[in-house]
């Protein structure tokens, strides 16, 4: 009988696993399975929503379901039950002859500073879900106020100062909500500093995302921090060169990019109302008034896998593989680091991995997989529910729109659950 093979996560580590594993696996029957309805995780819900083109490996990821026979599984949330999971990890294990973890790290890296739990303080992690219609994160109304200041400068922190830059017709062609739209424009932000510990050289940025920013309406820069130019110095320190000084002395928005400074604390009683910074060597202090703080210095674990244990007992955790049977994959077994493409080769050698411990495991049993999940749980989805969740999300929209996101689990599973006859 053919190997079962689980992918818990279905984002771009997943999607590229189920691709690899198809390839070095061809006997295998592979299930993604989401705790929410619908696939694609990071793409879906991590990705800036003006940014479509990232957004379209989509596309490439939907053949693994329409082609190449791979199972999805939404709707069932794996882990501890006490904690409100469906099913525990040992209990998915007893189903199939190999399960791998690539559900990501969802949580943000805390500052550990004074004052970053006042109101007004915001982590890039919900904040981005938010603009991204995440359910999770369908309470946050985040009120940033004319003045924001955002500590981190790589790609997630240009994300948030371009998406807080832009003008309400810049949105045009995005999954951007209407809503988040009005709130952005009711609120006028004048000013956003964004802040980093490191060199300009060292900045974490892709230099593309910020030439990205020169194309923004009503915005003028200010690039503080910057060395005497050389030849053939570094794209990061070319680029930033080519925004000082663009936009014009009417422009409603100025940006300031500071290098160079530590935060050490937010001030404010109840709310942030200024943040202060110093050298590295403790030389130089500097205050900067705000209304608001945005944090984007990284991501880690929630938990929610009990990880730290997983990796600290792995048996061989630089490969991924943490126990007979049981495999991690992308941001879940490496950390923060790297681009969605970056995951395929990560994908192909864990999958080679597992392709050849297989091949020296006894022969597959007669682990029931997918078969027990649909018995036991009648409320998980399935790929063509998520068909019907993708057209009625993408059906009747205003012209300068792509997707208008369901912002509920329960929106999703209602269309995900009807018959064609009654659509």
């Amino acid at each position: 009988m053919p190997h079962k093979i689980a992918i818990v996560g279905s984002g771009p580590s997943g999607c590229y696993l189920a691709q690899a594993l198809g390839k070095a696996c061809d006997d295998a029957t592979i299930d993604l399975i989401d705790r929410l309805p619908v696939p694609y995780g990071l793409v879906r819900y991590g990705v800036a929503p003006d940014h479509q083109g990232t957004k379209a490996v989509i596309r490439q990821f939907a053949r693994l379901f329409e082609r190449e026979g791979v199972g999805f599984i939404g709707n069932l949330r794996i882990g501890d039950p006490s904690t409100g999971a469906d099913l525990s990890l040992e209990e998915l294990r007893s189903l199939y002859d190999v399960v791998v973890l690539a559900t990501g790290l969802s949580a943000d890296r805390r500052l550990g500073i004074p004052g970053e739990d006042l109101s007004g303080v915001y982590r890039s992690g919900p904040l981005t879900r938010h603009w991204n219609d995440h359910p999770d994160e369908a309470g946050l109304v985040p009120a940033l106020g004319p003045k924001v200041v955002i500590v981190g400068n790589g790609n997630v922190a240009i994300d948030i100062l371009r998406l807080l830059a832009k003008e309400a017709p810049e949105f045009a062609g995005s999954d951007l909500a209407e809503t988040h739209v009005a709130r952005l424009s009711d609120r006028p932000i004048t000013s956003i500093d964004i802040i980093g510990r490191s060199a300009p050289a060292e900045a974490k940025f892709d230099p593309v995302m910020v030439r990205e920013l020169g194309k923004l309406a009503s915005v003028r820069f200010r690039i503080e921090d910057l060395p005497p130019e050389t030849e053939d110095e570094d794209k990061r320190l070319a680029v930033l060169r080519g925004l000082q000084g663009v936009g014009n002395a009417d422009a409603s928005r100025t940006i300031t990019f500071r290098f160079g400074w530590v935060p050490t604390r937010i001030e404010g009683e109840q709310a942030a109302r200024a943040i202060r910074l110093q050298r590295p060597d403790g030389a130089d202090t500097l205050e900067l008034a705000c209304d608001s703080v945005v944090t984007a210095i990284g991501f880690a674990d929630d938990a929610s896998m009990d990880r730290e244990r997983l990796l600290i007992d792995a048996l061989d955790a630089e490969a991924g593989v943490a126990a007979p049977g049981l495999y991690l994959a992308g941001w879940f077994k490496r950390g923060p680091r790297g681009t969605i493409p970056d995951n395929r080769a990560d994908a192909q050698a864990l999958a080679k991995r597992i392709a050849a411990d297989l091949a020296a495991a006894p022969t597959a049993g007669d682990k029931p997989g997918a078969d027990a999940l649909r018995t036991r749980f009648a409320h998980i989805t399935d790929y063509a529910g998520w068909l019907r969740i993708d057209a009625a999300e993408t059906r009747d929209l205003p012209a300068d729109r792509c997707r208008r996101k369901f912002t509920s689990v329960e929106d999703m599973l209602a269309v995900a659950r009807e018959r064609p006859e009654t659509r």
